[in-house]
């Protein structure tokens, strides 16, 4: 009967331990996360682009939630728009067959027609004009206007301009660039964008109102030409070919090189008489027309540039949850962790981030097993500050910042108790269990047991 009751006192000190142990313990598991607010926070860069952190995945039986960081650039890219005239050389020259079977008119005319296509491509802003120069084929006309042909007018029709150039014939003897240029320049509409790309395979042998071949004052006056083109506001692209021995013996009558009238009428890549100049052999054409000069011309993209997204945390979020990447950065580099020297932040840089397109990243806050029970119950903001700096389409450096954050809250069924592994629990255990063991010894005794 005695050790029955000796027993039953151990059995109901342990169980108590048991209990006691098994509600800290349960803490974790009992606790639960809601999420109280998901507020999408916005930062608006310009009118299209923009900064965007938000929830996107949650799972409260797991206790986390992943968020997104976004910077998106929706601006359109700068397409060019205005005028634009092609100035296409056909002098006999043009009909030299520079690969099997294949003549340098070939080549640059349709490339040409690949150039048209793509500028035109989407863009309802821009008109393109053909004009074709060289000499007239009646010698008694060198020197006049008749060396310069419109073959089209100014038009958004891709397959009319394609068409015409198609029209083109090639049987001028020789290359009056002058008359070209002044036809060109006559015909533009209005005072918006114009441009003018010269392509051709000649020096300038003849000019308006000169035909004395390769004079000095041909040079000159094409010289003149250009660099009045480009002081009336005419954007001017000019690649030049087919001049294979440029260092060789000078030109009859002239005692100049190729080379040398080629640098007195155009100048240098580095340094052209006016606008751009690509001065390339045969083999260059394609990639100069469809590449280079596309590129000159093409839509200008409107890039953001030395990007910096600050994320801060709150202490309380920093001491209570793992933070973890769900994917690693689409563009740019991140802190590896959250850097408590820097005020509890993650530091986002993207060095550009070109018109269209949107730079992700994403982590996770998971809630610790030993969180901090004075947690429970409040709202708990999962950042404090989102900053984004960035540099803006005019090189000016610029900052924003939002407090916009979504928010967490956890819960307990029961009345909140110590977590399990605190100071306060073992003391708590142990306390009790001296107190029950003392009690009982004293029990013994008295009872005489």
């Amino acid at each position: 009967m005695k050790n029955s009751i000796v027993f039953k006192i151990i059995f109901s000190i342990f169980m108590a331990l048991i209990l006691i142990a098994n509600i800290s313990f349960a803490s974790y598991d009992n606790v639960t996360m809601t999420v109280e607010a998901e507020p999408v926070c916005k930062i608006d860069i310009t009118d299209r682009s923009y900064f965007e952190k938000k929830l996107v995945e949650k799972d409260l039986s797991k206790k986390n939630v992943t968020i997104q960081l976004s910077v998106v650039n929706n601006e359109l890219a700068e397409q060019p728009t205005g005028e634009l005239f092609l100035l296409i050389d056909n002098s006999l020259s043009m009909t030299k067959e520079i690969s099997s079977g294949v003549t340098r008119s070939e080549v640059v005319r349709s490339s040409a027609k690949k150039l048209i296509e793509n500028l035109l491509d989407g863009n309802d802003n821009l008109k393109i004009g053909i004009v074709s120069f060289s000499t007239s084929p009646d010698v008694s006309q060198e020197g006049t206007s008749a060396d310069a042909k419109l073959i089209s007018e100014l038009s958004n029709d891709v397959d009319a301009l394609q068409s015409s150039i198609d029209d083109i014939t090639d049987d001028g003897p020789r290359t009056d660039l002058d008359s070209g240029l002044a036809l060109a320049t006559k015909n533009f509409k209005s005072d918006s964008e114009r441009y003018i790309v010269v392509l051709t395979d000649g020096v300038p042998n003849v000019a308006l109102e000169d035909n004395d071949y390769y004079a000095d004052t041909v040079i000159e006056k094409t010289k003149q030409t250009l660099t009045s083109t480009e002081e009336q506001g005419i954007n001017l692209i000019t690649m030049l070919t087919g001049i294979d021995t440029p260092d060789e013996e000078p030109i009859e009558d002239l005692g100049k090189t190729y080379a040398e009238v080629i640098e007195e009428i155009f100048g240098t890549a580095e340094n052209p008489t006016a606008g751009a100049f690509y001065y390339i052999q045969d083999d260059e054409i394609e990639k100069t027309i469809t590449e280079t000069i596309y590129d000159k011309l093409k839509p200008i993209a409107k890039t953001l540039k030395d990007i910096s997204v600050v994320d801060v945390f709150p202490k309380e979020i920093v001491d209570n949850f793992d933070f973890s990447y769900v994917s690693q950065p689409s563009h740019g580099t991140i802190s590896k962790e959250i850097e408590k020297n820097k005020n509890n932040s993650i530091t986002w840089n993207i060095p550009e981030l070109d018109s269209g397109e949107t730079a992700t990243v994403k982590y996770k806050l998971s809630l610790k097993r030993n969180y901090d029970s004075k947690i429970v119950g409040k709202l708990l903001d999962t950042n404090t500050e989102e900053s984004v700096a960035y540099t803006d389409f005019d090189g000016k450096k610029q900052e924003k910042s939002s407090e916009i954050t979504p928010q967490l809250k956890l819960a307990e069924p029961l009345p909140t108790l110590p977590k399990a592994g605190s100071t306060f629990v073992i003391a708590t255990i142990a306390l009790v269990g001296g107190v029950a063991v003392f009690s009982l010894i004293k029990y013994l005794k008295f009872k005489n047991i």
